[in-house]
């Protein structure tokens, strides 16, 4: 098949004519932005920026008034950046700390599940400044978002061993191998000239592996360095889970097939847990992650965008396929994967000692940063002591801090009135994780960001009841059904369904290798705590010791444990 071939299933959707016609990546952005008509950007351009990290938004909390006074929507953008192993250095944050200030109406930082930022709040005329200022410290915004590989993520412990340190190289090499390669977001944003060609007839050699339709949806890539799958490896279209022997790197475990968005009601979409399809040494990683995407723009599903995700394709085409279809791109047959343990996925918070120099963990409520320890955080890089990690659990690390510099980090953040003292934070909140849903998101149902702390603290009661302060339960909230915090490997995972109510899924294993089932439809706050309450109890009088709560509720009876993805609804 071509790699700009239609699918054999039926027509082109319009998104995939959208890229197809788009100049690879072009469309007409350059002219929408000098359209001071309109705060936002024409339909088909909507589909394009998203492969520059781009999104248009509106606030939905004054839609409706807009509308009735008949003013267009209250148009702003999201810029997501591209930050392989959510590792920056400090000149790098203190970029970002004043694009957010300056640039635009949000004012803060908002750490992603994926180990890298968005600035809200960005008006049309200020997105090239933002860009630029990111460019300046050697940050980009490309593939962020978009039907390509995104922002490659790894366990965050870079500097704990050798081996940490090679996985997060393994995953900026993927990252750069995997990027698109035409010069559009050079051109538009920060004013290179235009090649001589004609975009619209550029070479295919532009894009020698997505072509000009690229892939039929978003890719997702992990690194996981076990015991800790802080990554969520089995979320990710192609996940690599670092085999280390006597604290050597080994090589990969490779997983395939991984992904989380569904729709509520739909039984052909589900969440879907990768399969492990071998193992291969560190230099075969990023050819390995090549060919995979390349296996998904070839075979994936360009005429239904529900159906276009690369687990559908593994699905649809089986394992025993993939792997054969695999060997054959690759020109060798991987190896079966090696044993590997899980044991959990929490962040360490405070201070740690590394072989190079101490850690120190931040808890950061669902990754949104502001006020004073926004502050803090900009004085601290102006330090020029650490570098800013950012981790899959919404939270930042300063790592590699020196002993002399470990005063002068508390004497900073003990001067902007920030605690360094996480000991108070219940095993539920610091494992609590939520998209950001109202008031920006286009396809939210219901409020996450703005809601999930209220909802904890009432659940943290419950919890008291019964003793469970501080057990780590996880717990992960959605607006909608497509996956973002990935809630379906929650413990607790709630997914918004209406304004207020939300599908209520229990039984996921605390080390992410088990999806949680569905427990309730459409429920209020007193329902989730009615149904959780009763739960808590049991869990403390009856449950074995060490046990997980997840893993109690499928022992007992009181949650299913899927047996294929496809059992995951009602």
């Amino acid at each position: 098949m071509s790699i700009d071939g239609a699918n054999k299933n039926g027509g082109l959707s319009p998104v995939e004519e959208i890229k197809e016609k788009g100049g690879y990546l072009r469309g007409g952005i350059a002219a929408g932005l000098e359209d001071d008509l309109t705060g936002g950007v024409d339909e088909d351009d909507q589909s394009l920026i998203k492969f520059h990290g781009i999104y248009q938004q509106d606030d939905r909390d004054v839609r409706a008034d807009r509308a009735a006074r008949k003013l267009e929507p209250d148009y702003s953008f999201m810029i997501r950046l591209r930050v392989p192993g959510g590792r920056m250095t400090p000149e790098q944050w203190l970029a970002t700390d004043f694009a957010a200030a300056e640039l635009t109406e949000a004012g803060s930082i908002r750490l992603t599940t994926r180990q890298t930022m968005q600035f809200h709040g960005v008006p049309k005329e200020n997105l090239r400044a933002v860009l630029k200022t990111c460019a300046r410290r050697l940050l980009d915004s490309i593939a962020a978002c978009g039907d390509v590989n995104r922002n490659v993520m790894c366990s965050p412990h870079a500097g704990l061993s050798p081996a940490h340190k090679e996985a997060h190289d393994a995953a900026r090499k993927i990252s750069e191998y995997l990027l698109p390669r035409s010069r559009a977001y050079y051109e538009i944003w920060l004013g290179e000239d235009k090649l001589a060609s004609s975009p619209r007839t550029a070479p295919r050699a532009e894009e020698p592996l997505y072509g000009k339709s690229y892939l039929p949806r978003k890719f997702k890539i992990a690194v996981a360095v076990p015991p800790s799958n802080d990554v969520d490896i089995y979320s990710q279209d192609v996940g690599f889970a670092a085999v280390v022997r006597g604290g050597k790197l080994r090589g990969f475990n490779v997983y395939a097939g991984g992904g989380l968005g569904m729709t509520h009601g739909d039984r052909r979409t589900y969440p879907r847990l990768a399969d492990a399809l071998g193992f291969c040494a560190p230099s075969q990683a990023a050819e390995t992650a090549w060919q995979i995407a390349a296996l998904q723009r070839d075979f994936g599903d360009r005429s239904d965008r529900k159906q276009a995700r690369f687990k559908y394709t593994v699905a649809r085409l089986g394992l025993d396929f993939v792997r054969e279809e695999l060997a054959l791109r690759l020109g060798f047959v991987m190896p079966p994967p090696e044993k590997i343990e899980w044991t959990g996925r929490a962040d360490v918070l405070g201070w740690r000692e590394t072989p190079g120099g101490w850690d120190l963990g931040l808890h950061i409520d669902n990754g949104r940063i502001g006020g004073a320890l926004k502050d803090a955080l900009r004085e601290t890089a102006a330090l020029e002591c650490c570098e800013f990690l950012m981790t899959p659990n919404q939270n930042l690390m300063l790592v590699g801090v020196s002993e002399k510099n470990r005063a002068r980090v508390e004497k900073v953040f003990e001067r902007r009135g920030v605690g360094l003292d996480f000991s108070g934070i219940s095993g539920l909140r610091k494992n609590a994780m939520a998209c950001v849903a109202f008031p920006t998101c286009p396809l939210a149902f219901a409020e996450s960001e703005r809601y999930l702390p209220s909802l904890v603290e009432k659940l943290e009661g419950e919890l008291a009841k019964h003793g469970l302060e501080k057990d780590e339960i996880s717990i992960r909230m959605t607006g909608c059904p497509n996956g973002c915090a990935r809630p379906y490997l929650g413990e607790i995972g709630l997914a918004g369904k209406s304004p207020g109510r939300y599908n209520l899924y229990l039984g996921a294993a605390a080390d992410g290798s088990r999806l949680s089932s569905f427990f309730g439809n459409n429920m209020n706050e007193a329902q989730i705590l009615a149904a959780l309450s009763p739960l808590f109890g049991e869990y403390a009088k009856n449950r074995n010791a060490g046990e997980a709560f997840g893993d109690f509720l499928v022992r007992t009876g009181k949650a299913r444990a899927p047996k294929n993805a496809a059992d995951f609804h009602p």
